[in-house]
């Protein structure tokens, strides 16, 4: 038996290494080292690590996404053109719109530039400014914490408002009926209470993912609603030359005032983020976002360009105000759109519920789920019971929106922005700077004429 000659002997370290052999050659796989940074960023997958039970699709998202957007403020697109005018309410419109979608935008990209920063997978609103400035410049590092509590503070005290506000608009639509047909007067405060049980019910749903069906019935009542007004406001409808098609830029800040608190949604944002199967499809050019506002621009635009051409300057603070109580398809508009109110209740409540959850879970860790819904049923009684103590408590909100939603929905995205992206410029020309400097203009105009709105609002109530 002949052995043939095989080369010498492998030595310790050629046993263990890698080989790619080609016509009879051998060569060994070897990749330079990588730096434990380098392989962290690299290895490090926010989406994959995130941990959620119950994640919502992207379909899901869009759903609640919408229901946040198209709140009982659209109704008053009709009377915001009246102070713009057709084709300028058209263009403001717009370009509200993609102020407020932007700064959603630029709220959750610098959300996911920081998860890869420190190795989250998920924050919150007040979180993701505290994190950008912790991680941010010298100056701005001392702020998180103080930031983090006023968008936590804020969010909570306007979405609760807003919740106790939706509870007497409920209740004010179905009281209106009942009066027309059984021509007795009904105690509103009466009719308020009367959804405590209900609203504890909706409550009760776990999570986003099975509100989502809540948010489309919701969707579907709204859409109902809107149907039949359109209806009307087709309805021996003016030629278009009877009205303005621009009105003077002065009074364009009242129009902004009035479509921002309207349209904006920026502390659901997050929640509805945090919950996403696949979060990077919130954004990006057909992301969940871009869809949403897009929707929900042009459903905006057409209800305040017919509102208007239809009743002009007689248009109401709620255009279902102008439509005749006596018909019966008026009636319907006032029950879909206290149903639909009613749905949404779930989703707003839930940015309530998520602050004060995250603040109190680390200390009830025994019995979670019934501390969970014991917390749902006292918020939920709570706002009710301020709904009957204070019935007319609308304005009061309305000034508390207009100041918290001016700050959290335009001023604090942008300075999340220039805090996180600090060390790595600001784009050719200092672009971004700008840009920025202009939104906090818009935000400014938001936030006086907004705050003047509803303290005029406020004293009317008490001056009749």
């Amino acid at each position: 038996m002949v052995n043939e000659y095989a080369g010498p002997p492998a030595q310790e370290l050629e046993t263990f290494l890698p080989k790619d052999v080609k016509n009879g050659t051998s060569k060994y796989k070897i990749t330079p080292a990588k730096t434990d940074l380098e392989s962290a960023v690299q290895a490090f997958d926010p989406f994959k690590e995130r941990d959620c039970e119950h994640p919502t699709t992207d379909g899901e998202t869009l759903t609640h996404l919408l229901k946040a957007s198209l709140g009982t403020g659209i109704l008053a697109m009709p009377i915001a053109f009246s102070y713009a005018g057709l084709v300028g309410g058209i263009v403001a419109t717009i370009l509200t719109a993609l102020v407020c979608t932007h700064c959603a935008y630029v709220l959750v990209k610098c959300a996911h530039t920081l998860y890869h920063r420190t190795r989250k997978s998920a924050m919150t609103f007040a979180e993701v400014a505290e994190v950008a400035l912790e991680n941010g410049p010298q100056w701005g590092r001392k702020l998180g914490p103080f930031i983090r509590s006023c968008i936590t503070y804020g969010l909570f005290i306007t979405y609760f408002g807003t919740c106790a506000v939706y509870t007497v608009i409920i209740a004010t639509n179905f009281q209106q009926v009942l009066e027309h047909y059984t021509g007795s007067e009904i105690s509103l405060r009466v009719m308020i209470a009367l959804l405590l049980v209900p609203l504890i019910l909706l409550s009760w749903i776990p999570n986003l993912k099975y509100l989502a069906p809540v948010s489309m019935v919701a969707n579907v009542f709204m859409c109902a609603g809107l149907g039949i007004t359109f209806y009307y406001l087709v309805t021996d409808m003016p030629a278009l030359s009877e009205r303005p098609m621009f009105v003077s830029v002065m009074n364009w800040p009242s129009f902004f005032a009035i479509v921002i608190f309207a349209m904006e949604a920026i502390g659901v944002v997050m929640p509805l983020e945090n919950q996403m199967k696949t979060p990077q499809n919130f954004i990006g050019l057909c992301g969940v976002l871009n869809q949403g506002m897009s929707g929900v621009t042009l459903i905006y635009i057409l209800l305040g360009f017919l509102g208007y051409v239809r009743y002009g300057d007689a248009a109401m603070g709620s255009i279902t105000l102008n439509l005749p109580v006596e018909e019966i398809p008026a009636q319907a508009v006032k029950i879909l759109i206290a149903l639909a109110v009613y749905c949404t209740f779930g989703l707003q409540f839930y940015v309530c519920l998520d602050i004060v959850w995250v603040a109190i879970r680390n200390k009830f860790k025994k019995r979670p789920t019934l501390v969970n819904y014991t917390m749902r049923t006292v918020l939920v009684t709570a706002a009710v019971l301020l709904a009957v103590a204070v019935p007319t408590i609308g304005p009061f909100i309305g000034l508390i929106g207009a100041f918290c939603f001016s700050i959290l929905g335009l001023l604090i995205p942008i300075l999340i922005e220039l805090v996180t992206y600090w060390d790595q410029g600001f784009g050719k020309y200092n672009w971004v700077i700008w840009k920025n400097v202009l939104v906090c203009f818009f935000g400014i105009i938001a936030l006086i004429f907004g705050s003047k709105g509803a303290i005029v609002d406020i004293v009317e109530l008490y001056t009749k």
